[in-house]
């Protein structure tokens, strides 16, 4: 007996949750990774290196990987939010939620670059010849 489309569309939809949920749980999980990485980095260099640098590098790798994670979070919430739910209030929360989250992504660049996501940075032939 053929399935009706519904049927078709609601294995679809919950098929895609799954996928959103395994997008946003990787990106937690690089999250994780990725501070225990630089943790071990800070744990194993604290004899050889001076802290104020190393300081600055966790600070960084740490950073590095809360931006990674938070690009998976977003996809994995506008995936679900799309396919998924179509209510207003649905696409209002994914709205806030990815300017928050691009508000963060925006300034733990600046705070890792220390420059503005859309400078570029001047390469070393033009400040020698400045």
């Amino acid at each position: 007996m053929p399935t009706r489309p519904d049927e078709n569309m609601n294995e679809f939809k919950e098929f895609t949750t799954y996928v959103a949920y395994a997008i946003e749980t990787f990106g937690v999980v690089i999250i994780l990774i990725g501070c225990t990485a630089a943790t071990a980095r800070l744990l194993l260099a604290l004899r050889t290196q001076r802290m104020s640098d190393l300081y600055h590098e966790y600070r960084r790798n740490i950073g590095r990987s809360i931006l990674l994670g938070l690009e998976f979070l977003i996809a994995g919430d506008v995936i679900r939010t799309v396919i998924v739910s179509h209510s207003l209030t649905d696409v209002a929360a994914l709205a806030l939620m990815v300017v928050i989250r691009s508000f963060l992504s925006f300034t733990l660049t600046l705070e890792i670059e220390g420059k503005l996501p859309w400078t570029r940075e001047q390469s070393r032939d033009t400040n020698q010849a400045a």
